[in-house]
């Protein structure tokens, strides 16, 4: 399947966590806000790189990206989360795009288990059926203008012999989150219970497995429901924007 083939799909209404799709391309996150505090989610981005890579800002009321030409990014999401005042509205399949919003779309970790799958180093959640684990830590991100909140990552049960090489293949690229954050105990992110992630499922883990913990995109959801703008749109944990980039063109 093709990039475009899977856009097409979610635009036509199939609804299906991204992980695994279109293994070789570029994978990203979205948040759009209203013009008025654009700069603020770009400054918050800057600032926190690890969990918010940019890889491109649209301009105001486009839904057009240089990521996947002709792709919409109104529709070709499989699904969207709708915020007002910090509140999540509804989720659905597509979203009213007015004239004001501003488009950031953030690298997703998805890109790099391609990598990780090749070199022989197992994903749960593949395995399993599942959307990857996500929690909200006890690490705050560098505020921006009216922008603040926790940082969040994504999580994989990885065997503690083929750790080292997923820390070395992932950290190759940086734009779409790199090295992992923290190995180990989650309590050191003030994470309570693997077992009840924030977003996305449960994984199972094998003998050997330890959990690896990555920045991951839905740090800006966080931020919106801390600093509450008046109105944002984003994608749905794990629901991502599948782009024409071949994850190659992000490796250093």
């Amino acid at each position: 399947m093709s990039p475009v083939q899977a856009r097409a799909l979610f635009r036509e209404g199939t609804v299906s966590p991204t992980a695994g799709w279109v293994s070789g391309y570029t994978q990203a996150n979205l948040i759009a806000v209203p013009r008025d505090w654009a700069f603020d989610v770009l400054l918050f981005c800057q600032r926190n790189p690890k969990p918010c890579p940019v890889l491109d800002v649209t301009d105001p009321g486009s839904t057009a990206t240089v990521l996947a030409p002709g792709a919409d990014l109104s529709t070709d999401f499989p699904r969207y989360r709708v915020w007002r005042d910090g509140e999540l509205a509804e989720e659905t399949t597509r979203v009213d795009w007015g004239e004001d919003l501003v488009g950031f779309l953030i690298g997703c970790s998805f890109t790099f288990e391609s990598g990780l799958a090749a070199d022989g180093i197992p994903l749960r959640h593949w395995e399993q059926g599942r959307n990857v684990a996500m929690y909200v830590t006890d690490r705050e991100c560098r505020p921006a203008g009216r922008l603040h909140g926790p940082m969040v990552v994504s999580m994989r049960p990885i065997p503690a012999a083929q750790v080292e090489r997923a820390i070395e293949i992932s950290g190759r690229m940086p734009a779409v989150h790199g090295a992992p954050v923290h190995v180990g105990d989650p309590a050191e992110l003030g994470i309570e219970n693997l077992d009840k992630p924030d977003f996305g499922e449960a994984l199972d883990f094998r003998d050997g497995d330890v959990p690896v913990f990555w920045g991951c995109g839905v740090t800006p959801q966080a931020a919106l429901m801390a600093s509450r703008p008046p109105f944002a749109i984003t994608h749905a944990p794990g629901h991502m924007f599948v782009t024409d980039v071949e994850d190659g063109e992000y490796r250093v």
